[in-house]
């Protein structure tokens, strides 16, 4: 019972995990599904874009300039990576030569590089290691109180390390068109101005539809430009939305697994009434009978393999379907979780689907003990799981063990 005390107190563990998955995954699809919208605007606004439309846009000094800036940056980090580089490979050189000198051979110019290095590196001198500890912590105190005063909008090393790779794979076409949009957009005050918005409700379908001949009209006669011819730079845009919802849908297929399992937990059809059965789901229990191994992963599928040095080869027993099928068993009872039906596996020549009845009692390990065939290609599996240890205050008809 106290092992399966254990498993009861993993399933309340797993139902809090869910639980918590369940609400972030829900927080994180709301934010995707904004990203999304705000990228399939952009896709299709830059799929309806002329080239010649989109090449007038890159040609504005705010989107030189980031390019440029954009140049610079990958220039700076392709340096920097190699002088960190260099900066390793000469670390290297200067711990052989520190490591390797001799300290009595008085060559002045040596020594005065391997003490130069040594404070670089915050090491102490060599052989002195023990008694320069103090000294060191002393300095590295001294060090942390002059650290040199960064804005607070300035990035640090570690996210130089990490973010800057990120930000130099910027779509900037896509930015470009954003602030497009962003521009465009009135601000509080442009109401004033729009037209649409003096108008009834029932006027304004009739104004809708002559405003779009108006500028059809326009685009026929040259004075506003008709955006007819797809630009081929519109392919990030579609790409960087099909990845958003790409990663949405995984983040809802992830909540729904989530929401299915929590159902599963404290359902007596599916991991019992206190969900004892939850921390064994998976769990793969195997018998060597020397000429065939035959493996149940509970909850999942049964195989009867080939034993080591025999060929041979592995097949499906079948996948799970229930706990005990008996008329004279209910749903919670001990004895409904004393036996497991697997069914549909690969079909016997000249027979039936084989199939697997999986014999469960109290024991102290989670193990098959015997198999028989008890019908053609019907197997039989007897075991043991502590799952099944009742507590004795919980064994009214004697029918419940303790463990």
């Amino acid at each position: 019972a106290k092992i399966r005390s254990t498993y009861i107190a993993f399933a309340h563990k797993e139902k809090k995990r869910l639980e918590a998955l369940v609400e972030s995954s829900s927080q994180e699809i709301l934010v995707r599904e904004k990203e999304v919208a705000r990228l399939r605007d952009i896709a299709d606004r830059t799929e309806s874009m002329s080239a010649a439309a989109l090449e007038h846009k890159q040609q504005s000094p705010l989107y030189t300039t980031l390019m440029s800036h954009s140049s610079a940056l990958k220039a700076l980090q392709r340096e920097h990576k190699k002088h960190l580089e260099q900066e390793k490979q000469l670390g290297e050189i200067l711990d052989a030569l520190r490591t390797g000198y001799n300290p009595n051979y008085q060559d002045m110019a040596v020594l005065e590089a391997v003490r130069g290095w040594e404070y670089l590196a915050k090491l102490p001198h060599i052989g002195v290691e023990a008694d320069a500890q103090a000294g060191i912590e002393e300095s590295e105190e001294e060090e942390k109180k002059v650290e040199e005063v960064v804005d607070e909008d300035d990035w640090t090393a570690e996210e130089l390390e990490t973010g800057l790779d990120e930000l130099l794979n910027t779509d900037y076409v896509s930015l470009l068109l954003a602030h497009d949009d962003h521009v465009r957009s009135p601000p509080p005050t442009a109401q004033v101005f729009n037209m649409r918005s003096y108008l009834p409700e029932s006027f304004i379908p009739q104004y809708e539809e002559m405003r779009e001949t108006i500028i059809s009209w326009l685009e026929v006669i040259g004075i506003s430009g008709s955006d007819v011819e797809v630009s081929s730079d519109s392919s990030k845009a579609r790409q960087a939305f099909n990845a958003a919802e790409t990663a949405l849908k995984k983040v809802k297929d992830e909540k729904k697994a989530a929401e299915e399992d929590l159902e599963e937990i404290f359902n007596v059809n599916g991991f019992g009434a206190e969900g004892e059965w939850k921390k064994l789901d998976g769990t793969c229990l195997a018998l060597d009978t020397g000429e065939y191994i035959y493996e149940v992963c509970m909850f999942e599928e049964a195989k009867q393999k080939p034993a080591p040095n025999k060929g041979g080869q592995t097949f499906n027993l079948g996948k799970f379907s229930s706990w005990n099928p008996s008329p004279d068993v209910q749903p919670g009872d001990p004895a409904y979780y004393e036996k497991q039906v697997y069914n549909h596996g690969t079909r016997c020549w000249n027979g039936p689907e084989r199939s697997v009845i999986l014999v469960l009692k109290c024991g102290t390990e989670n193990a098959i003990h015997s198999v028989m065939e008890l019908e053609k290609c019907e197997y039989q599996l007897t075991g043991t799981s502590p799952a099944l240890c009742y507590p004795l205050d919980a064994n009214a008809n004697g029918s419940r063990e303790e463990l």
